[in-house]
């Protein structure tokens, strides 16, 4: 199974769009949305089904017995977080404890507990035939890396036999966008011709270069700046980078969108851009990605 995974450098630029265009396109019967921050996959791709759930633990968070606890600040003092309290009480914030362990180790009287924690939310649609995982971090939890590679691991243990899996990454090169990039053939970076987007590229091109993924670049809602539009061409015939076709920027997939369709299930100037960078990554993905 094919592992086509589309990144972009930063928010906004249509990574998802096109990720939902390249499901429908493709027939895809196995897919997911790794953007564990603010998973929106779903609102396109017409679920018939309700998801499986099921917690996810990240990092433990500290608990301290008001019954053992002798008040002797010293969890507080040695807390870096500033997440221990000692208004009335002695109390731990959950949203600002990072489950370090220094303030049970550091109490005389073992007060401070490590407890587990929920940290997001796994979600798995199985619709007969097709598999779709994704999840929901908890606001203010960290470990997103270990929550994108949860999802990628229930997406593959779920999958029935197929020749595509198709995922939505995150934005940024942080690291949901590290443990999106794990295991996957090829990258689809998809970039936009602003300043910002520019670098944005730059950045992620060379983070997902170090793990030796075949890379490909698109341009989406080129003619909004045809000058950047160049630069960006101009930067990928430079550094060998696949380039796979621009996409206007069309009024008409912000309507196809907000009544939950992909952009090539409606008439549009976009819909027909994404179907001729969607045949060009799947040669490339098929025939010259062959191992």
């Amino acid at each position: 199974m094919k592992q086509l995974l589309i990144l972009s450098g930063k928010g906004g630029t249509g990574k998802t769009t096109i990720a939902s265009a390249f499901i429908r396109l493709s027939s895809a019967k196995t897919y997911a949305d790794c953007d564990v921050d603010a998973p929106n996959l779903h609102l396109i791709t017409n679920q018939v089904t309700q998801a499986k759930k099921s917690d996810y633990y990240g990092l433990p968070k500290a608990e301290i017995d008001l019954k053992l606890c002798i008040e002797c600040d010293l969890c507080r003092q040695n807390c870096r977080f500033n997440a221990i309290s000692a208004d009335d009480k002695y109390q731990v914030n959950p949203f600002a404890c990072e489950g370090c362990g220094v303030c049970q180790l550091v109490c005389p009287v073992d007060a401070v507990t490590l407890k587990p924690a929920v940290s997001g939310e796994l979600m798995l649609y199985n619709n007969n035939d097709e598999v779709f995982s994704t999840a929901q971090l908890k606001m203010g939890s960290g470990n997103s890396g270990l929550l994108v590679t949860e999802v990628k691991k229930q997406m593959k243990s779920n999958s029935r036999p197929t020749n595509l899996a198709i995922i939505d990454g995150s934005p940024g090169i942080g690291c949901p966008v590290i443990a999106s990039l794990s295991g996957v053939d090829m990258v689809l970076i998809v970039a936009e011709p602003s300043v910002s987007g520019i670098s944005d590229m730059e950045r992620i091109i060379d983070t997902a270069a170090k793990f030796g993924i075949n890379i490909a670049v698109c341009i989406n809602k080129f003619d909004t700046n045809i000058e950047n539009t160049e630069k960006l061409e101009q930067f990928c015939d430079k550094h060998g980078l696949a380039f796979m076709g621009r996409i206007p920027f069309d009024p008409e997939a912000v309507k196809a969108v907000n009544m939950g369709k992909t952009i090539v299930d409606i008439d549009c100037d976009s819909g027909e851009a994404v179907k001729e960078v969607y045949n060009s990554v799947m040669k490339l993905l098929f025939e010259e990605g062959r191992d």
